[in-house]
């Protein structure tokens, strides 16, 4: 991979069609819900966006070095931190707080809930894992 190509993909990451209008953090569920400036809204269980993290930790270098974070099933935001104008970075409560949430990556993660939650729960599955802790 190139430079350039490593910058465009860098760029690609961070931007977004759509833009959030809103950003709220429920506590007692452990959930944080985002609406966006096209109308649409999702509300993230703090477990999922934990582990669909972004970080290098969770996501590796590539798609086949992605870590698969059993025993989360608990696991809490304790703060969130805007990152410029693209992303906000996740403090969880088991103290994870390396990944730079794009605002198209929790687009995506809206989007792609019920397939990313499910092959999660299959990988778990398969490795005879739990969600609990």
């Amino acid at each position: 991979m190139t430079l350039g190509s490593e910058m465009d993909d860098a760029k690609d990451r961070f931007s977004t069609k759509a833009w959030p209008t809103e950003v709220k953090h429920i506590k007692a569920e452990k959930r944080l819900e985002v609406q966006f400036d096209d109308g649409v809204r999702f509300s993230y269980p703090a477990e999922y966006l934990r582990v669909e993290s972004p970080s290098a930790e969770v996501q590796g270098h590539s798609a086949s070095q992605k870590q698969l974070v059993p025993g989360r099933r608990h696991v809490g935001i304790m703060k969130l931190e805007p990152v410029g104008n693209y992303a906000m970075r996740i403090l969880f409560d088991d103290m994870h707080d390396t990944g730079l949430y794009s605002w198209q990556y929790l687009y995506e993660l809206g989007v792609e809930y019920d397939e990313r939650w499910q092959a999660y729960l299959n990988a778990l599955d398969s490795k005879g894992l739990s969600r609990d802790p």
